[in-house]
């Protein structure tokens, strides 16, 4: 298959919360976002999953080279080719590229974060950098745009980090700040050994009210900016703030087994979001804020 048959069948077949949301948008841009997915989550698995005939260090560092030439037109593997056709309508700083790599490369580092401040650090590479870079592919004129990505991306990796918490302290990662453990009296240990009790959801009810509020502080910036261009930013912000809810529902208890999303659910909520968005450009919005009652 060509580069862009390889890019939508890797994003199609991981099972991305994404994927729905892309559909919506028109060609170019819709082959320019399976791009940046294929590319994420390609970085993401050379660190996470078992890779014969190579350090994952030396993997990621390959990869950075791969970036290079990429921006100087002489990308070889199959993404960064997809990719590279992409910046010609599309040019996305190279920066946000290496920020998502640097994120990604934490991981083989640090599996603990001590402090909140540590951990934004990380939510920034590894998910506000792929806002950053969306941005650039839906379009935007307004400064106030970066911000809207930048506090989405947060959003986002919040919600992943707290779904993911067993599959993650089977790879002996915390990323629950450790000041947040010994404020709620749940141990290392007991996270590791998923251990389901009442600090635990005290711990947990915590966790979510933080991702809300930086759901919330995108929705406040979202009248300041073009919205219109935003409607697949603002889909998958419907899809993850469901997955929230329903971890709410089930009491937190994310040991049990993984929250997700069924297709049918995704395509609902995706259809919901752009057909909101079409009234609004319509008739101006009038609809109440989504996150307004946090």
């Amino acid at each position: 298959m060509n580069p862009q048959e390889y890019v939508k069948s890797y994003t199609r077949s991981s099972g991305s919360n994404f994927y729905y949301s892309f559909l919506l948008l028109p060609k170019a841009k819709r082959e320019a976002m399976f791009s940046i997915y294929a590319f994420c989550k390609y970085t993401d698995d050379l660190v996470d999953e078992e890779q014969p005939g190579g350090n994952k260090q030396q993997l990621l560092n390959n990869w950075r080279g791969e970036i290079r030439q990429m921006y100087e037109g002489r990308p070889i593997h199959p993404i960064t080719q997809s990719l590279a056709a992409s910046l010609d309508k599309f040019p996305i700083p190279q920066k946000y590229f290496d920020d998502l790599v640097d994120g990604i490369e934490m991981d083989l580092k640090k599996n603990r974060y001590v402090t909140f401040d540590e951990l934004l650090q990380y939510c920034y590479r590894v998910a506000s950098a792929v806002g950053l870079m969306s941005i650039e592919i839906f379009g935007y004129s307004c400064e106030r745009t970066r911000q809207y990505a930048r506090h989405l991306g947060v959003a986002f990796q919040l919600t992943n980090i707290i779904r993911d918490i067993k599959s993650d302290a089977e790879r002996d990662r915390i990323y629950i700040p450790l000041e947040d453990l010994n404020r709620f009296s749940y141990t290392e240990c007991d996270l590791l050994n998923s251990h389901y009790s009442r600090a635990f959801i005290n711990l947990m009810s915590f966790q979510v009210l933080r991702a809300k509020e930086y759901f919330q502080r995108a929705s406040r910036t979202l009248p300041l900016i073009d919205k219109s261009t935003m409607v697949t930013a603002e889909i998958m912000s419907h899809i993850y703030f469901r997955i929230l809810e329903k971890i709410e529902h089930v009491h937190y208890n994310v040991f049990k087994e993984k929250i997700s999303l069924s297709k049918s659910v995704k395509i609902g909520i995706a259809l919901s979001a752009y057909l909101l968005s079409r009234v609004d450009s319509m008739f101006g919005s009038q609809t109440q804020e989504k996150y307004g009652n946090i």
